[in-house]
């Protein structure tokens, strides 16, 4: 754990095992935080924020701009650590370490941009001034399926803001985070600015978040479940709160889209981190008038992915995180497949020669998807592309929105107009037009109804672990 600068074991000794999901090898021992520990931390961020937060931005700049720099030098060592502890690919890590890092320079720039404003009032002998203060102390929870960008999109924003964290990664990916932490440590962050918790069981650290009255702000990154329960205690104190949480995008290909171009850009995003991402393609709306283009395509590029350990350059996709993922996918495909879908490939799970000790699912395409089967309600996180035919493009918008999350859609189509017209209609936070990749750290990103509150990077980024101070004057 990193407390106050100083990297501590829990005093009982108290540690868990982290694995590789490739072949469950133990990757080490961690510090299996206690209440105490969770304390500690939050206290030495309390401390430390009257400092730092009257730091000028200028100074909390330059530390962001080293961080950025630091981790682009270690980008092989982060992502090496990446593909044992979460098993996606090494080229998909070195990616990931790229996009963390690009947080790092965004709100290296924007803490130099934290500005007020000066308003005119009705009365001539009065002035007012606004000026933007931070929060205080962030209480942070981040995932495993992206374990390093997602510790620098809240850590970053937080920091150019003034604000101290405590964060806590997620139980299967400690080590990452670890590593993260130690390339911000190299890079002077002054001590109890940055803290580091790493408990095995996450109530402790969601009830103290919520409840101790020295955290200001709780940003988590998760399920909608969770979600729902950290915003249900941060409410009865009043905490500010943001959620970034699960989505069910859809994939609409319209009648006039290109069906072979439409499948490269599905198979590239559905199969990238073995479909665990909350931007991942869950819900595949094709025309019937081109669906045996569109299908023979995807088919021939999913035929193509090869499963394994990703620290294999030949491996295009890596394990899924753990034996409960695999429960959960193939629980959705055999529903499916019970209820009248087709199954176009795969629909298994993969245990044979170097695979037997990972936790691998075969990347799969099922088709003919209905209402009644849950894989058309649930998120899945998993490489499972479903696919729905559709004749009418109103009704694949209706089957689009039905649905309670609202975090990423996509539409495929040569049609300025009715690109333009569906995105209107779509009620989802981030919509990609003839793109799979909807993202930047110079973009917001967050989602509507259950897919979260709030917005990471960007300018809006920013201003969640800002406070407005309005000041009148009399001359």
């Amino acid at each position: 754990m990193l407390i106050n600068g100083k990297w501590k074991k829990n005093l009982t000794n108290n540690v868990y095992n982290t694995y590789n999901p490739s072949n469950q090898n133990n990757l080490g021992d961690i510090q299996n935080s206690s209440k105490q520990d969770i304390l500690e931390a939050i206290e030495v961020a309390y401390f430390a924020f009257k400092d730092w937060s009257q730091r000028s931005p200028y100074d909390r700049s330059k530390l962001l701009y080293k961080a950025w720099e630091n981790m682009l030098k270690k980008q092989e060592s982060l992502a090496t650590i990446m593909t044992l502890e979460q098993g996606k690919t090494l080229k998909s890590a070195k990616a990931e370490v790229k996009y963390a890092s690009d947080f790092l320079l965004w709100y290296a720039e924007e803490a130099k941009r934290i500005n007020g404003k000066f308003i005119t009032s009705e009365k001539n002998g009065q002035r007012f001034i606004t000026q933007k203060i931070p929060v205080g102390v962030v209480g942070a929870i981040t995932p495993w399926n992206y374990p390093v960008s997602m510790i620098t999109r809240k850590l970053a924003p937080a920091l150019a803001a003034g604000c101290t964290v405590v964060l806590k990664p997620s139980e299967y990916t400690p080590l990452c985070a670890i590593e993260t932490f130690k390339i911000l440590q190299e890079t002077g962050f002054p001590d109890g600015v940055i803290n580091l918790i790493t408990p095995y069981k996450p109530q402790d650290t969601g009830n103290i978040f919520t409840s101790d009255p020295r955290v200001a702000k709780v940003t988590f990154t998760g399920s909608t479940n969770v979600g729902r329960l950290l915003a249900s205690k941060s409410g009865k104190n009043l905490k500010r709160i943001s959620l970034e949480l699960g989505g069910h995008a859809p994939f609409i290909i319209f009648p006039d889209a290109d069906p072979v171009h439409a499948a490269k850009g599905l198979s590239a995003l559905k199969f990238l981190n073995s479909g665990q991402a909350c931007i991942s393609p869950n819900r595949i709306f094709v025309h019937q008038g081109i669906k045996e283009f569109f299908e023979k395509t995807l088919l021939e590029r999913v035929k193509k992915i090869k499963v394994g350990n990703g620290l294999d350059e030949t491996i295009k996709m890596g394990p899924l995180i753990n034996e409960e993922a695999i429960i959960k996918i193939d629980s959705q495909v055999k529903d499916a497949l019970n209820k009248g879908a087709e199954l176009i490939f795969g629909g298994k799970v993969l245990n044979s020669n170097s695979l037997t000790q990972g936790y691998f699912y075969s990347p799969t395409i099922i088709s003919n998807i209905k209402p009644n089967m849950k894989i058309y309600r649930e998120e899945t996180f998993g490489p499972i592309a479903p696919i729905i035919y559709y004749n009418d493009p109103e009704e694949a918008i209706n089957m689009a929105n039905d649905t309670e999350y609202g975090l990423a859609a996509y539409i495929y189509t040569k049609d300025i107009s009715l690109a333009m017209k569906t995105m209107e209609k779509l009620n989802f936070a981030i919509i990609g037009i003839n793109d799979v990749n909807p993202t930047s750290s110079a973009v917001p990103f967050g989602g509507i109804a259950n897919s979260g509150i709030g917005r990471e990077g960007g300018q809006e980024g920013i201003e969640e672990y800002l406070e407005t101070k309005s000041i009148g004057i009399n001359i």
